[in-house]
């Protein structure tokens, strides 16, 4: 168990934390629903009560994501999260509205009403996809900071990591590349949500409705995908050589997906998954597109997080100074930490088999309307 190992280890682990975040974020696309007018109250509250169940899902895994870079790559966490702080502000109040939303839409002399919360809920579903795209984004594309790890040591100013500009984040949003991708998942998210209400939820007005909303959004996404793709493939990529030298490769991310073939299987299989789930969902009577989507879509993400990170690629670049750009090596944590969190991350199958269990609890029955019209603690 070396060290590399270890640096690999985790950015593999992250990468699948990652991929399980967009994947559940089937929770916000289903959410956007809530606006579709051609549904009725309870139909929407059948939508409502769907994502309800899952929602905790998804918030956790976000935590757990973020969590998961603070123990291994620390200086990932301070320069991210302590600079480009507004993009992760904004993904965590729309979470927290989100929450809100859920439980206190119906109860009774709330100040903003039903339409007030599904309002918050459709803004979460909007703004949660597209700000960790975004985010993603700039793992390409680069952000405007420096580090100087010597500064540490020095008791009036022990900051090692500093912010360029005010707009600490915001200005991703001056990216195309970077809001491409974050378009690209925000309609994802829309086709996954839908994917999930179809199999959720027993009512044919609302399956017709679901059906309608893939066919519309395939378009977008395949086009938002493809071209974010191939300015990948083309752009110019963060190099690093083994002495952690830092300098710019044309076509880097095509020259690592040619270097790593397992990658490339997994990006392919990926793509093939989504690709079928969509022709489920969209053109024919079948119910199981989501099993294929959310597998195909752990695949993708987990590609992209490899080609940002593996074959000497720094995965978080400097825009503003090549050489304080963060790579696997230069950001992780100290051998001990790596070591002693690996064991810990051992438990991570036992927690996988509970939610599964959890999972298949709560969708053992679909949701119908008579559900929704009889009983007490209803969303």
């Amino acid at each position: 168990m070396t060290y590399e190992f270890l640096q690999n280890y985790w950015w593999v682990l992250i990468a699948l934390l990652g991929g399980l975040l967009v994947a559940l974020m089937f929770v916000q696309g289903a959410n956007l629903h809530l606006g579709n007018r051609a549904l009725n109250d309870t139909q929407k509250r059948m939508v409502l009560n769907s994502t309800g169940r899952k929602w905790e899902l998804t918030f956790t895994t976000l935590v757990t994501f973020g969590g998961a870079f603070f123990a291994s790559f620390p200086l990932f966490y301070s320069t991210s999260f302590g600079g480009a702080y507004w993009v992760w502000v904004l993904l965590l109040l729309s979470f927290v509205f989100q929450a809100v939303a859920y439980e206190f839409q119906h109860k009774k002399g709330n100040l903003l009403g039903v339409k007030g919360f599904r309002v918050a809920l459709m803004a979460n579903g909007l703004l949660a996809p597209f700000l960790v795209g975004t985010a993603v984004g700039t793992f390409f594309t680069g952000s405007d900071f420096t580090v100087n790890k010597v500064a540490i040591t020095d008791p009036s100013a022990p900051v090692i990591s500093t912010w360029g500009n005010n707009w600490h984040g915001l200005e991703a949003l001056g990216q195309y590349h970077a809001v491409l991708l974050g378009v690209t998942l925000m309609f994802l998210a829309a086709i996954l949500g839908a994917l999930y209400i179809l199999n959720n939820v027993d009512d044919e007005t609302i399956r017709a409705q679901m059906r309608r909303s893939i066919k519309m959004s395939i378009g977008p996404f395949l086009v938002a995908f493809l071209f974010w793709t191939a300015i990948l493939f083309a752009r110019q990529g963060y190099a690093v050589t083994p002495d952690q030298v830092v300098y710019l490769e044309p076509f880097k991310y095509w020259h690592n997906l040619l270097a790593m073939p397992v990658v490339l299987v997994m990006l392919l299989s990926g793509v093939v998954l989504l690709l079928y789930s969509l022709y489920l969902g969209a053109f024919s009577k079948s119910l199981k597109g989501i099993w294929f989507a959310m597998p195909g879509t752990v695949l993708v993400v987990m590609s992209v997080f490899f080609l940002a990170g593996f074959n000497g690629t720094a995965y978080y670049p400097s825009c503003t100074d090549l050489q304080s750009s963060l790579t696997l090596d230069n950001s992780c944590s100290s051998f001990f930490t790596l070591k002693v969190m690996a064991c810990v991350s051992l438990l991570i199958p036992f927690v996988v088999a509970y939610i599964a269990y959890a999972w298949r609890a709560m969708d053992r029955k679909k949701i119908t309307e008579e559900e929704i019209s009889s009983g007490e603690n209803k969303y």
